[in-house]
């Protein structure tokens, strides 16, 4: 059914027919986001290869990315864009640089020590005192049998002058701790005096513990209820009057490993959380004067890896103990060498294994001796993350005065002699109810390196996360485009259909805009037949055409020459 256009146009005067130049419509290249195609392309291969350079002008001009606008923006290359591009490429490097030395400075896990002084509150928790007699055996106290058995530790000759019979050679094996435990120094005979905080105590406030000295007694080593100070000051700690009964030491007769030649006591202070270690870690109190020791606790907290080489808290504890620290992992290491050359351990150490005997005293010697020759990697004990340990400062006087050695002597009916060569004072108390925190901190981390990044990011390309994005989100879109091409090629042949059709329809537009020029004068009227325009195409109509695009496209071209003439006759009334 033929389709039929009429326009009645009036003018007030004649006109001239109005030779009109066809608009041009821009052709659009399929896939490629509107990217209008520019003079001299043509074809699918032609919107391939300006689609990515336009898309790339647009997102430069788009993006928050500085300068780039300026290099990509305009079509054409000159001294402007390389100054610019020069400029962009410089920042970008400089950038990269400082990122890149930020990053290699974060990945070296710096750290610093930070110091400072806090209040302890109210009160303290008071640490754990052990203390030990430098003689481990009382010689009143041993028996020949104990003799015989102890030979390689003391060296000492049987009490008997006859010497050991062929009888005793049926002594029974010894029990080591028996040994030590009845024929150590007794903490009821050593102690004299004994006061906390101004409350006196005894030696049932302290426990039996065993270190390298024998047995050794431990003062508020109760986890459960530990003591605490109240003040700080002299006097407001332990103060302990102590014995050293130099007179039941054993006789040398002959050196040997265990052989002491000094008098006095061995004291550590620690924590509650960790054994003594007292032969390595302990200092010496000597009779004859008053020991002060001012404390202050310390509290360290280390940094795990890879900042530092701490162990966490949270890790397996060491068996034979319920936490883990550098003392306890010392004598582990000591009871599983001593284990795997002797197989037995020392009465100090951690296990179920048999106590050795003295007759093993020489393989004990020579396994420790191999372990502490080693270069640390037979037992590697690292730091605990958090430790607690106490700074001392000491002080002695020297006791007993003229005026108080015949006092003291009466007192506990020993000569004025056996006081100044026996006895001793010694007064552990905290400087102050404070402790010193010393943390290691990062210097360094995550937020710094994000800070320092972004920082240089701004000033030298004025970029930031969302530039970033953007970034991404367009290589994103390129790369399905050119996926969608490589993996569906037939789409190539449906843009040349589209191409096709555009250029029919501006042909059809351009026929439509010709007829009407040629018909449209004053009081005429213009009819435009859409049979006509298909019949005038260059290619025969097929099913490809959309009628109602047609219909748009020549509604458009009616519309367009009307306006045209109209702006001549206006023009055609000017003088």
């Amino acid at each position: 059914m033929p389709i039929e256009f009429v326009c009645k146009i009036k003018f007030a005067e004649g006109g001239d027919t109005v030779g009109q130049r066809p608009v041009p419509v821009p052709q659009v290249c399929p896939g490629a986001g509107g990217v209008p195609l520019t003079a001299g392309m043509a074809g699918e291969e032609s919107c391939g290869r300006s689609s990515g350079v336009a898309n790339l002008r647009t997102f430069a001009g788009a993006s928050t990315l500085h300068g780039i606008d300026h290099v990509l923006g305009s079509g054409r290359a000159g001294v402007r864009q390389a100054v610019w591009a020069l400029a962009f490429v410089a920042s970008l490097a400089l950038f990269l640089y400082q990122a890149a030395k930020s990053a290699v400075a974060y990945l070296e896990h710096p750290h610093v020590a930070a110091l400072g002084e806090e209040a302890g509150g109210r009160d303290m928790l008071f640490p754990a005192v052990t203390l030990c007699n430098v003689n481990r055996f009382r010689f009143s106290a041993l028996s020949d049998a104990d003799i015989y058995h102890l030979a390689n530790l003391t060296g000492l000759p049987p009490k008997n002058r006859a010497g050991h019979r062929p009888a005793d050679l049926q002594y029974p094996p010894p029990d080591m701790l028996d040994i030590f435990n009845r024929t150590g120094h007794q903490l009821e005979h050593m102690l004299k005096s004994c006061n906390f905080s101004g409350q006196n105590c005894s030696a049932n406030d302290f426990s039996v513990v065993y270190t390298r000295y024998g047995k050794c007694y431990t003062f508020n080593g109760n986890k459960t209820s530990p003591k605490r100070a109240r003040q700080g000051g002299m006097g407001n700690g332990l103060e302990m009057m102590l014995d050293i009964q130099q007179d039941d030491y054993l006789p040398i007769w002959r050196e040997t490993n265990e052989t002491s030649l000094e008098a006095g006591i061995r004291v550590q202070i620690h924590s509650q959380d960790e054994p003594p270690y007292i032969h390595q870690l302990g200092f010496g109190v000597s009779p004859g004067f008053q020991t002060f020791v001012s404390c202050q606790e310390q509290r360290l907290t280390y940094l795990p890896q890879p900042w530092g080489k701490c162990r966490a808290t949270a890790e397996q504890v060491l068996p034979g103990y319920d936490t883990y620290s550098i003392s306890a992992c010392r004598l582990s290491c000591e009871s599983a060498q001593v284990m795997a050359e002797c197989n037995c351990r020392m009465v100090h150490m951690p296990g179920d294994a048999v106590i050795c005997p003295p007759s093993k005293i020489r393989c004990v010697d020579k396994a420790l001796a191999s372990l502490q020759k080693s270069d640390g990697d037979a037992c590697p004990c690292e730091t605990p993350c958090n430790v607690t340990r106490y700074g001392k400062e000491l002080s002695m006087v020297k006791i007993p005065s003229r005026g108080s050695a015949r006092y003291l002597s009466r007192k506990y009916d020993k000569t004025e002699e056996y006081i100044r060569d026996n006895f001793l004072v010694l007064d552990i108390f905290f400087e102050a109810l404070n402790y010193e925190k010393i943390e290691q901190k990062k210097a360094y981390d995550v937020a710094g390196l994000l800070g320092d990044i972004g920082g240089q990011m701004g000033l030298f390309i004025g970029a930031s996360i969302l530039t970033i994005l953007e970034i991404i989100e367009y290589i994103y879109e390129v790369i399905k485009y050119k996926i969608k091409r490589l993996f569906r090629p037939h789409k190539t042949q449906r843009g040349q259909g589209q191409n096709q059709n555009q250029n029919r329809t501006q042909g059809l537009q351009n026929h439509a805009d010709q007829s009407l020029r040629t018909q449209l004068t004053d009081g005429t009227i213009a009819t435009v037949r859409l049979e006509d325009v298909k019949a005038n195409l260059d290619s025969p109509t097929d099913g490809s055409i959309d009628y109602l695009q047609t219909l748009r496209l020549l509604i458009n071209s009616v519309t367009n020459s009307v306006r045209l003439i109209t702006r001549k006759k206006k023009w055609a009334k000017l003088p």
